[in-house]
């Protein structure tokens, strides 16, 4: 009974882990995304596939791939102003200009899916 309960348990983990990439199958609006990433001045250290000082979409992309907790990483990344390590010395990391919900949420899954 007890290899039972762990193994149901054990499966619905996988199944929920496996939902994590659902988010990132929906529909985006690319041109928003972009338009957004621009007006915020991610591009000047970010791009699609070359690293700048910043990653690279890609990269980024490539490290939260699979991990439960990429959309969420993404999220903190973008909105918080966190303080980054760049050639040794301490940069504030600018935020998103936007604090609308959705086009916080199709940015993300953009970076993601690319």
């Amino acid at each position: 009974m007890v290899c039972n309960d762990a193994m149901r348990k054990l499966v619905a983990m996988w199944m929920l882990a496996g939902l994590a990439w659902w988010p990132l199958a929906q529909a985006q609006d690319v041109a928003q995304a972009e338009g957004l990433l621009k007006k915020s001045g991610c591009m000047k250290c970010h791009a699609l596939s070359a690293k700048k000082e910043g990653p690279s979409f890609k990269d980024t992309a490539a490290k939260y791939k699979g991990k439960p907790d990429g959309v969420a990483a993404v999220t903190r990344q973008i909105t918080a102003s966190p303080k980054m390590k760049i050639d040794g010395r301490e940069e504030l990391h600018d935020a998103l200009k936007t604090k609308n919900e959705a086009e916080i949420k199709n940015v993300v899954a953009y970076i993601l899916s690319r």
